[in-house]
């Protein structure tokens, strides 16, 4: 059966059908469907389109249509167009010809708006969940590490000395904003827009307010013609896991570099690891590999969507029939990478040598200039001073800490004895003690307040 087609004298051709058809997509969409049915044989009852009768067969048809769904005893037809005609066809095959009013003051357009705004609402606990595991994971490698030093880069080039505490930190945050934003999303996901019709809205006198209470959404859309044609929610939400997946690419991409030789101050689990079909001694870290691949995955799959919205006129059109896919495809990428993530990153062991050993005095060449500067010098004078010094070392391929005083205070005699101090790692970090700072005890500030951040 089709929920159209009595205008039409000849059956779709089967090639147009398979193009048209939707149901291998939003088959997913199968219980919030049905609720959505549920909620909406209720407004029209209360609207009195329904009798008491009509309204408890009806009730009592999707039930039972929710359980097979639920159960998985569901049988599609091949001539079921999408998830709506298999739902209402399955229910005339229960009730008889009363299934026919179910769609009374109804639109496919405003009834899909709907089912998909319920699956996103209902998924992104699922992912708040995923990402909080993700979180946990990061913050107790930070609480393990304790006073680990390594060198911090920018241009990937070493930089200064700090935690690796407040390394791994560094990735919980960007995730924490990934999670508010998912979070702030859902107000804007849950605006209801059944009631909406095709475009113009509802010829009965519905309590559209109860009708979104009882389905949970937060509020009603406002003005039909907007209601049926909006997927800025579906767009934010491929923002969302798109801007996730990025910072997940990050964290990974720093993985794989600290796990190779070069680094060395990581080793995988062979848990988390595969080898090579050729060379006996390969580790391989695919696991952050294909995070970082999926990324790009992702950011296609929102490029797609916006492209695919840029122009459209008002109302629905067909082409909004490729906006689930797209946020599925992001939805299970994410699921599936952030329990391994998180189980990876587990059980990631540190090696405190190899950081503690990557890190040479230069390193502490800005301490150098701070320590110009306590003494009196401004800091630009200062700067300068300081890659002075670094060059002279260099030209005498000695450490800062191993050249002589006479070499410093030929290039200032604002350099003392006390210079040497300048080159201790751990207390060029601790000197960094600023909310956010690198510092031991900015880091134990920082692990509680993830602490209560990820409690949310």
């Amino acid at each position: 059966m089709t929920l159209w087609g009595g205008r039409f004298t000849q059956k779709l051709d089967d090639l147009a059908w398979a193009l048209n058809a939707s149901l291998p997509v939003d088959q997913r969409m199968a219980i919030q469907d049905v609720d959505g049915s549920l909620a909406w044989a209720d407004a029209i009852h209360k609207a009195g389109i329904l009798s008491d009768e009509e309204h408890a067969s009806l009730s009592l048809g999707l039930d039972t249509v929710r359980k097979e769904f639920a159960s998985g005893q569901f049988i599609f037809q091949p001539s079921d167009e999408d998830i709506h005609t298999a739902v209402e066809r399955r229910l005339g095959e229960l009730i008889g010809a009363a299934a026919g009013k179910l769609h009374t003051g109804r639109s496919r357009n405003d009834q899909v708006a709907t089912d998909f705004r319920l699956w996103m609402l209902q998924t992104i606990p699922d992912l708040l969940s995923a990402f909080h595991l993700l979180q946990t994971a990061l913050v107790e490698q930070a609480e393990l590490a304790g006073e680990t030093v390594m060198p911090g880069y920018t241009h990937l080039q070493r930089a200064q000395p700090i935690l690796l505490a407040h390394w791994w930190l560094s990735h919980f945050w960007a995730l924490r904003r990934d999670v508010e934003r998912l979070q702030d999303l859902t107000k804007r996901v849950s605006v209801l827009p059944l009631g909406s019709g095709a475009l113009a809205g509802a010829p009965f006198a519905l309590d559209r307010d109860a009708l979104a209470k009882s389905l949970g959404f937060a509020d009603v859309s406002q003005n039909s013609l907007d209601a049926v044609s909006d997927r800025d929610f579906a767009a934010e939400y491929l923002f969302v896991c798109s801007m996730a997946a990025v910072h997940l690419s990050k964290l990974a991409e720093q993985i794989v570099l600290f796990t190779t030789a070069e680094f060395g101050f990581f080793e995988l689990s062979d848990a988390f690891s595969t080898g090579s079909s050729l060379m006996p001694q390969k580790k391989n870290p695919d696991v952050f590999e294909l995070t970082r691949g999926k990324a790009g995955t992702l950011i296609g799959l929102l490029t797609g969507l916006m492209s695919t919205l840029k122009g459209l006129p008002s109302a629905y059109d067909k082409d909004l029939q490729e906006d689930k896919a797209p946020v599925f495809a992001a939805t299970d990428a994410l699921l599936s990478i952030l329990p391994v993530m998180a189980g990876a990153l587990r059980t990631i062991a540190a090696k405190p040598e190899r950081m503690r050993g990557a890190i040479d005095s230069t390193m502490m060449a800005t301490d150098l200039a701070d320590y110009l500067v306590a003494k009196g010098a401004p800091f630009r004078e200062a700067h300068s001073l300081a890659g002075k010094v670094v060059r002279a070392a260099g030209e005498k391929n000695v450490s800062l800490e191993k050249m002589p005083l006479e070499a410093y205070q030929a290039i200032s005699p604002v350099f003392e004895a006390d210079v040497y101090q300048a080159f201790d790692p751990l207390e060029s970090i601790n000197k960094r003690n600023t909310v956010g700072g690198a510092s031991l005890q900015s880091v134990r500030m920082q692990i509680a307040e993830c602490k209560m951040q990820n409690s949310r």
